[in-house]
């Protein structure tokens, strides 16, 4: 099989994956947050700690579709950089920069440290006025964050589809 007849099917892929993370995401900000919201502090850190563990504990297949979308996507682009030309490769290219840096980046170096915050919060062990802090030190932010990621993780999808209709 040569590099360009893997191009399409790591194309192809790649766009799956990544319009599975951006529903992921979507349902968070529009589902899973909002219904988290109208919890008491102490009920919505131990719902939000129970969603968090199941990621955190490597579920076999939010690893294949979130790893496997950066990956993917990467892969595809290094291999439409050869073969696509004009504004067919500068879809490709802007849909991996945005998806990698709106997503993946976030995710990272915000979202995931202030998960792991909030794992550490023993509400068990914890006063009613540290759940509050411990809350409003991450809902906020996280939520704010996980709009970006949305939109994001929806442009790339969109640009990714797009560039299939092209082709």
């Amino acid at each position: 099989m040569s590099i360009e007849s893997l191009f399409p099917i790591t194309l192809i892929a790649a766009t799956f994956f990544a319009t599975l993370v951006a529903g992921f995401l979507f349902g968070f900000a529009i589902v899973a947050m909002p219904g988290l919201k109208r919890l008491t502090d102490r009920e919505f850190i131990r719902a939000f700690q129970g969603m968090d563990r199941i990621i955190q504990n490597n579920h076999p297949l939010f690893i294949l579709v979130w790893g496997g979308s950066a990956l993917l996507l990467m892969i595809a682009a290094a291999f439409g950089a050869g073969q696509l030309t004009g504004g067919a490769r500068l879809l490709l290219i802007a849909a991996m920069l945005i998806f990698m840096l709106g997503v993946h980046v976030p995710t990272v170096t915000i979202n995931v440290p202030l998960n792991n915050t909030l794992q550490t919060v023993d509400v068990a062990a914890t006063s009613a006025a540290a759940h509050t802090a411990a809350r409003n030190d991450f809902e906020p932010r996280w939520n704010q964050w996980n709009r970006i990621r949305t939109v994001c993780a929806s442009v790339a999808s969109a640009l990714l589809l797009t560039l299939l209709f092209l082709l």
